[in-house]
């Protein structure tokens, strides 16, 4: 159990480090194009609607699927053994 939850705690750090260091990075290298905005901004309505997202969401669905591949092998490597 005590190996479980060192790599749960550290999956979180390194999962939301990766993200924050990806998000950087894309945010870096990214190019807008000014004046092709500008020629669609005609078109666009003008009401704004702020949506926001969870940041939980995400992390809770990568920590499933990563305990999930975590306790995956051993069961298989159980079985063999029997």
């Amino acid at each position: 159990m005590k190996k479980y939850i060192i790599f749960g705690i550290s999956f979180i750090i390194l999962f939301s480090a990766f993200q924050i260091l990806s998000g950087y990075f894309l945010t870096l290298f990214y190019t807008p194009d000014i004046t092709g905005a500008w020629n669609q901004a005609g078109n666009l309505s003008s009401n704004v609607v702020i949506k926001g997202g969870s940041f939980i969401n995400p992390l809770f669905f990568a920590f499933l699927a990563a305990t999930i591949a975590y306790f995956t092998p051993k069961i298989f490597v159980k079985n063999n053994n029997k």
